[in-house]
């Protein structure tokens, strides 16, 4: 669509009911009609008649955002509205899924999704937004808010015949390139979004589930024949949400010295990458974001984010480039012997968690905190989510353990 064809702030007026559709958010197919005008590259648009609901999942349920998404469609168009969620007037997220609710959130998201446009990274388009909501009984509010394409458009603007209900996809092994799944993982790790699902082969099981192989995820079918996956929705990525309030029942903080959590994040999503692909389709992918540094840091210095949420970012880039950058960075030493086993001691006579089994290869290890003989103690980061809950093993998080230091090699895949 048109709308799209630039990033700069689209300026729109909505006139609708908008107490009427929050109150029945939880309800399935209701809406209201109201009215659009937006401003655009010098010309006023004005849609007396549009259909205005409620969209999205989690964000639907008032105590997670008071303000949630939207979606408007008439007969000529449709367009989805991310919102501001509330009004917090601090960092701090929502308590459940992790929002940040302010209108901070929708310029960082509308961001996220121009640097992967600029990437060269399949997904939808987006565009920042400035909207008034009028709504009888409410004084004019005003509002940053994102726009963003639909589905339907998507598929038109790439060409593509049909998109792969979730219901139908398989894996990725079997539905995608390499290259496409690659670079898909890379930019999920860059921006530190962990609020998507692709199974990447038959029991993949990394925050997918036996019924959802997609989760922000969607698949493109081309009449030629290729599938492609294109990621969306980033309103609780790191970049825009600034944190994860679940971090500390994952990942050991102290795996790094004076690591942040973004950067721990990162190491996480990227060192994972190397349990899915071989070094070529690996160093191919690093490649194709390296060549394309120094326009991600000209995007960020030339938009005009809140300085937290620059700042957010900025840290998010730093740790990805610097983490693709050298074989060194990226081929960190990682549990490599098959069925390596993690011990409270050097002495081997007592497993940390055995009920889990052994210490899955690829899971990345710190530099050794002592050594004895044969074994070295290490740090875990549980880059597979081996450990995570509903598994309870603290101990997997909060200390280090003792493995044999022959199961450990940069030497992986």
């Amino acid at each position: 669509a048109a709308i799209f064809s630039t990033y700069e702030p689209l300026v729109l007026r909505l006139e609708a009911p908008l107490d009427d559709l929050f109150a029945h958010a939880q309800q399935d197919n209701y809406s209201v009609r109201g009215a659009l005008t937006y401003q655009d590259r010098g010309r006023e648009v004005h849609v007396p008649d549009v259909k205005v609901s409620v969209r999205g999942n989690s964000s639907r349920n008032e105590s997670e955002c008071t303000f949630p998404k939207l979606k408007l469609e008439w007969p000529s168009a449709s367009l989805k509205i991310g919102t501001h969620c509330g009004e917090s007037t601090d960092g701090s997220v929502t308590a459940k899924f992790g929002r940040l609710s302010n209108e901070h959130s929708p310029r960082r998201e509308a961001f996220v999704y121009q640097l992967l446009d600029m990437l060269q990274v399949l997904s939808l388009k987006a565009r920042p937004a400035r909207i008034t909501y009028v709504s009888s009984g409410r004084e004019p509010l005003v509002r940053n808010a994102m726009v963003l394409e639909d589905t339907s458009d998507a598929l038109r603007r790439l060409g593509a015949q049909k998109e792969i209900a979730p219901e139908q996809f398989t894996s990725a092994r079997d539905a995608f390139a390499p290259a496409d799944s690659a670079t898909l993982a890379f930019a999920e790790a860059m921006i530190g979004n962990f609020d998507w699902c692709l199974r990447f082969f038959p029991r993949d099981t990394y925050r997918c589930d036996a019924r959802r192989p997609l989760w922000n995820v969607l698949a493109f079918a081309w009449p030629d024949g290729r599938v492609r996956p294109l990621m969306y929705d980033f309103d609780v990525s790191g970049m825009v949400a600034g944190h994860h309030r679940w971090f500390g029942d994952i990942f050991n903080d102290a795996f790094l010295p004076s690591a942040s959590p973004a950067r721990l994040e990162v190491i996480s999503q990227l060192q994972r990458t190397r349990t899915l692909f071989g070094r070529a389709d690996l160093d191919r992918t690093r490649r194709h974001f390296t060549q394309k540094k120094a326009d991600a840091y000209r995007l960020l210095d030339e938009s005009d984010l809140d300085s937290a949420g620059r700042g957010t970012i900025k840290e998010y880039l730093d740790t990805f480039f610097e983490a693709i950058g050298s074989d060194d960075a990226f081929y960190r030493p990682v549990v490599t012997a098959p069925n390596a086993v993690a011990y409270a001691d050097a002495s081997r006579r007592s497993a940390v968690c055995p009920a889990r089994g052994p210490i899955p290869a690829g899971t990345p290890v710190s530099d050794p905190v002592q050594t004895s003989g044969d074994m070295i103690q290490v740090r875990l980061l549980d880059a597979l989510w081996h450990w995570a809950p509903p598994v309870k093993c603290p101990d997997m998080r909060k200390t280090p353990v003792w493995i044999d230091k022959a199961a450990v090699s940069r030497d992986y895949p």
